[in-house]
């Protein structure tokens, strides 16, 4: 997959087959849409290319929205790749950028670069100041350019469109397997192992505490996860913390993970934290040994869970 990030560094494309969007999550509708365009480019003899947004438009649009990301761009740009996308253009949205018209960046941006052959959209997709880039939009363009147009339809689950609202709402909920069903993946954390108390040591639960690498990640409801972790590659089973544990008197927000059956040093160490389910809210104990005691119980659970994962 190519990557650009300047309409200037274009090279000629085949036949492109192209589509727009933020792609907040890639959840399952936004993999439709991508599955569209790949196999629209391969019909032509073509090569797809997404043209994507970052940062996020509302973080621009609306000055002070606190918008969390579902996936870095980072971990976006490697499943657009994973999905088979040839051409990835990433436009830095800017106050000014998002004063142009419909008009105006469908011409600079789409159809002066690129010569598309198709464009594909999502069900709800708009661009352009005001958001008048619509499919009733496009459908003008394609009759003046001559390319043609095609809009998925919405994806829906339990009678409900799937959207990166409704994927964020779930994250926020602790709702992991409504997460995973919406994403189609389990939805992890990646960072690097940093030095904690070293409580849970004295507790027999040594842990992992993990510093995130993007701040702007999503953080799920507090609680304790039954997890996967990834190391070097490798994938393990274990039982992860998030919040402030407050049997300790700490006020600060942790993620740990107890990775089971694992005595490596991984200290300074990348690692990927993937949450399979949400088995408790974070609560205090009356001391350290009920703590323990209460961890005994959740790895009986969290076992047992991540046993029926595999079925």
């Amino acid at each position: 997959m190519k990557i650009y990030k300047d309409v200037k560094d274009f090279e000629k494309i085949k036949n492109p087959v192209v589509t727009i969007g933020t792609f907040d999550g890639v959840h399952i509708g936004h993999q439709m849409v991508i599955a569209s365009v790949i196999e629209s480019a391969k019909a032509v003899d073509g090569e797809s290319v997404l043209i994507t947004f970052e940062p996020h438009p509302r973080k621009v649009v609306q000055p002070g929205f606190t918008l969390r990301l579902i996936l870095s761009m980072d971990e976006r740009i490697r499943f657009f790749e994973q999905l088979g996308i040839d051409h990835l253009f990433i436009i830095h949205f800017t106050k000014e950028f998002s004063q142009l018209s419909s008009e105006e960046f469908f011409q600079k941006y789409i159809f002066k670069p690129l010569r598309p052959v198709k464009i594909i959209i999502g069900y709800d997709h708009q661009f352009g100041k005001d958001r008048s880039g619509d499919i009733h939009f496009l459908r003008q363009m394609a009759g003046r350019h001559g390319f043609s147009i095609e809009q998925v339809e919405m994806k829906d689950m339990d009678n409900q469109p799937v959207s990166s609202t409704r994927v964020r709402d779930a994250i926020k909920k602790g709702d992991m397997k409504l997460v995973s069903q919406l994403l189609g993946f389990h939805y992890s954390i990646s960072g690097t192992v940093v030095l904690g108390n070293q409580i849970g040591r004295t507790l027999g639960f040594p842990t992992a505490n993990i510093q995130p690498d993007e701040s702007e990640k999503l953080i799920p409801y507090y609680g304790v996860y039954a997890s996967l972790v990834e190391v070097e590659g490798k994938i393990y089973e274990g039982m992860s913390n998030i919040g402030i544990r407050p049997t300790l008197n700490e006020h600060h927000l942790t993620i740990e993970v107890h990775i089971f059956d694992f005595n490596q040093d991984i200290y300074g160490k990348k690692i990927r934290l993937f949450f399979i389910a949400h088995t408790r809210d974070e609560k205090r104990f009356r001391d350290l040994d009920l703590l323990r005691r209460r961890l005994v119980i959740d790895q009986v659970k969290v076992k047992k869970i991540l046993r029926e994962e595999k079925k």
